[in-house]
């Protein structure tokens, strides 16, 4: 069994890669559990000790701040909290998504700075090791005050209430608790908000979106390659000497990356006819290093957050102060999340020009590239499908992080709606896979065209693959079985080529 243990080193997008693709365990370290222990205790003593409000701990919240609440009624205060925020609509959260969300919480609490129990912080180390996964739907945070209602979500079972996914099945946690035999959490001044306000949300399918469109930034600079050798394109394009003097990292690499995948190409080698390729393979480099250039910036972005304290208020146990600030805010996600779902759209939009060009009848390619042209349609509706997508990709890049909408009674005057940049940039993640893999459906087809030439290695051992799952098209089919094989096929086949993450992250 892998353990990994939560403590104040920095978790980075490997280390939660594996941790997810490989159902490691969890631990809280000593030092996590000796700083939640350190200030819990200094938030008890301060509460005995000064009358003081102070804000969310004996008051109410948001604009009901200067509500002061008796020292018997903080844990009532607290847990309903959790019972009136939990107001979520819509789909379900990827199960994925809710695990990932457990423990970035679980690592903002443990650095000692949210007056939170030891023993519940345990019990959402317990659900995340054994697989009990609330659910939280999609609709109902504002990214302001962190990922209020999804969170009061995923906090619900620890009061041994709402509904919880257990050995596969949807169960409501009190019955799960029974076969268990465990008893809900009683939650203490502070605890409420130590666990709603925060941005495991946003954060979750921030991470979940980067690490996925590293793997497909991989796989679009692949299918690219194929398609530029069954287009007959060119390869001085790709030439070095033309990326160093524009500087890009992004753009540089690609062009490498283009470079490698065609060595030892009969194709890319061979006289051409033509002078120069349309952009959509001309511009590869400069189109798909752009967008490498922005996922580097997103994952510095998320690589910050997910080992950041983002609940309030903080409590700073060394310097005797409880600060009520903003690390809740989602800002700096909602401008990144956008940012995310514009460049992964960029390579869903090339990627189909190249699919729109690969039928067009031109460099000796059959019209829609019909095996048996007559009564056959060939490929020409699949470029349809990719149009459609990448049209809904467009739609849904227009940017959430300039959005905001007054709440609170005027408390929350500025809000990130950085949630709904998260789940709207998850599908256009889930879209470009799609895209990408009605490209290869193209590109593999328009290459059997340029036979008995063969492409380089690499690209021959990649659609040697591709060729056990689907066939060369003769004849007319039902097309979309072949496409989601294909969609299948990206998801599954091994990369083993250098991704498009800074190694610091």
């Amino acid at each position: 069994m892998k353990i990994h243990q939560i403590s104040p080193e920095k978790l980075t997008f490997k280390i939660i890669y594996h941790i997810l693709k490989e159902d490691y365990k969890i631990e809280l370290s000593d030092e996590s559990k000796k700083r939640i222990l350190k200030c819990r205790q200094y938030l008890d003593d301060k509460m005995a000790s000064q009358d003081e409000p102070i804000y969310g701990i004996n008051t109410g919240f948001g604009s009901l701040c200067n509500h002061r609440i008796s020292h018997e009624e903080l844990g009532t205060l607290q847990s309903n909290l959790v019972k009136s925020h939990a107001c979520g609509m819509g789909e379900e959260v990827p199960r994925e998504i809710v695990k990932l969300m457990i423990l970035l919480k679980i690592q903002s609490l443990s650095y000692g700075h949210s007056g939170i129990q030891l023993s519940t912080v345990e019990r959402l180390v317990a659900f995340f090791n054994y697989d009990i996964l609330p659910i939280v739907y999609q609709l109902g945070s504002l990214g302001a005050s962190g990922d209020l209602s999804p969170l009061a979500h995923m906090s619900l079972p620890l009061l041994g209430l709402g509904q919880v996914y257990y050995k596969g099945e949807k169960r409501n946690t009190d019955s799960v608790y029974k076969e268990l035999k465990w008893e809900p959490i009683s939650l203490r001044s502070k605890e409420g908000l130590a666990l709603l306000n925060g941005t495991q949300f946003m954060s979750a399918y921030g991470v979940i979106s980067v690490l996925k469109t590293i793997r497909l930034s991989q796989l679009a600079d692949i299918i690219s390659a194929v398609s530029l050798e069954a287009f007959d394109g060119r390869i001085e394009p790709f030439n070095d000497l033309v990326h160093q003097i524009r500087f890009h990292i992004g753009q540089i690499k690609t062009a490498e990356r283009i470079r490698m995948l065609l060595e030892g190409s009969e194709i890319i080698n061979q006289p051409k006819e033509h002078v120069q390729d349309p952009y959509s393979f001309r511009c590869i480099p400069q189109v798909h290093g752009a967008s490498k250039d922005a996922l580097n910036y997103v994952a510095y972005v998320f690589s910050c957050e997910i080992n950041a304290v983002t609940d309030n208020p903080t409590i700073f146990p060394d310097e005797d102060l409880i600060i009520s600030g903003g690390n809740f805010h989602g800002q700096p996600l909602a401008l990144a999340l956008d940012n995310l779902a514009i460049a992964v759209a960029e390579w869903g939009s090339i990627s189909e020009r190249r699919t729109y060009q690969l039928l067009s009848g031109k460099r000796n390619l059959p019209a829609f590239l019909v095996a048996n042209p007559g009564l056959n349609s060939g490929f020409m509706i699949p470029q349809y499908t990719a149009a459609s997508i990448v049209s809904q990709n467009k739609q849904l890049c227009t940017p959430a992080s300039v959005d905001t909408i007054e709440s609170s009674q005027g408390q929350e005057d500025h809000v990130s709606m950085g949630a709904n940049a998260a789940t709207k940039g998850y599908k256009v993640v889930q879209n470009l896979e799609r895209i990408l893999a009605i490209e290869l459906f193209n590109a593999a087809q328009a290459l059997e065209f340029r036979r008995p030439k063969k492409s380089s290695p690499f690209i021959e051992e990649f659609i040697g693959e591709y060729r056990k799952v689907v066939s060369f098209i003769e004849d007319d089919q039902i097309m979309s079985d072949a496409m989601n094989i294909t969609v299948s096929f990206l998801q599954s086949i091994p990369l083993n080529i250098p991704d498009a993450l800074r190694e610091d992250v």
